[in-house]
């Protein structure tokens, strides 16, 4: 369904119980809520699964470049908000996990366990995503599609789910350009380094070992920031909830129902 926030439009689906306690889903650069497909049969038997489109990315609105992660951050706020969800556990992916600390840092009240998969609190240097801007802008995201996608998946994954890799490409090229630039330089400008230093919440960071866009070193920086995070070693590269749908999932089942 689509939902109007102070005249913009927010793709969102729910899955799950009404009753039961809310999940907010947070996609990746690139991607949108079906991002998720693979979880949600599993977690939508204990949670009320709320899935969005992050701001210029799948059907959620295209709002002029540059992004910041305050505006993204507030996004997935005011989803809650339209949504009347006082409080929800977290799980985001990537960019889906840099919103996650500028909630747990900004708004900490309204999030309950949190899970930061595949992300980085810092991504520098500059001129790979000034580069990526140029690239979108020049050929659209055509031209980024395949490099995504060998950045998002190894070889032996990549030959053996052809479906998959499919699924992923259209994801990718119907992402709006604007949208990918827009985030891009949000992704550029944020350094959540020293803030998530002051995070309590109960987090769950997930790192794949193969991970070539944000590194096992970059996870392992949150860990060290955040005062009493959890790590969770998956066998895949960035988009791990994909190559590792099934221990993805249960990891974060496991963590956020833990009493």
């Amino acid at each position: 369904m689509q939902i109007d926030i102070k005249g913009e439009v927010f793709e969102v689906r729910l899955d799950g119980p009404e009753g039961a306690p809310a999940l907010l889903l947070s996609n990746s650069l690139s991607s949108d809520k079906s991002m998720w497909d693979d979880q949600i049969p599993l977690w939508s038997r204990h949670f009320r699964v709320v899935r969005y489109d992050q701001r210029g990315h799948g059907r959620s609105v295209v709002s002029p470049s540059p992004y910041t992660m305050d505006q993204l951050g507030g996004d997935a706020l005011a989803v809650l908000d339209a949504l009347g969800i006082a409080r929800a556990h977290f799980c985001g992916l990537s960019m889906g996990g840099m919103v996650g600390m500028w909630l747990l840092t900004h708004a900490p009240e309204r999030i309950g366990r949190a899970v930061l998969a595949n992300t980085a609190a810092y991504m520098g240097p500059a001129d790979l995503w000034n580069g990526r801007v140029a690239m979108a802008e020049k050929g659209g995201m055509e031209a980024l599609v395949e490099a995504t996608i060998t950045r998002w998946f190894p070889e032996t994954f990549r030959m053996a789910a052809p479906q998959t890799m499919e699924r992923m490409r259209a994801m990718i090229l119907n992402t709006p350009a604007a949208g990918y630039q827009g985030s891009c330089l949000a992704i550029r400008d944020m350094d959540q380094r020293r803030s998530i230093t002051a995070v309590r919440n109960p987090v769950l960071v997930i790192i794949g070992t193969k991970d070539p866009a944000t590194t096992p070193a970059d996870g392992e920086e949150i860990l060290a920031a955040i005062p009493g995070a959890r790590k969770c070693l998956l066998d895949a590269a960035h988009i791990s909830n994909i190559e590792q749908a099934e221990r993805f999932g249960a990891a974060v089942d496991g963590f956020l129902r833990e009493a």
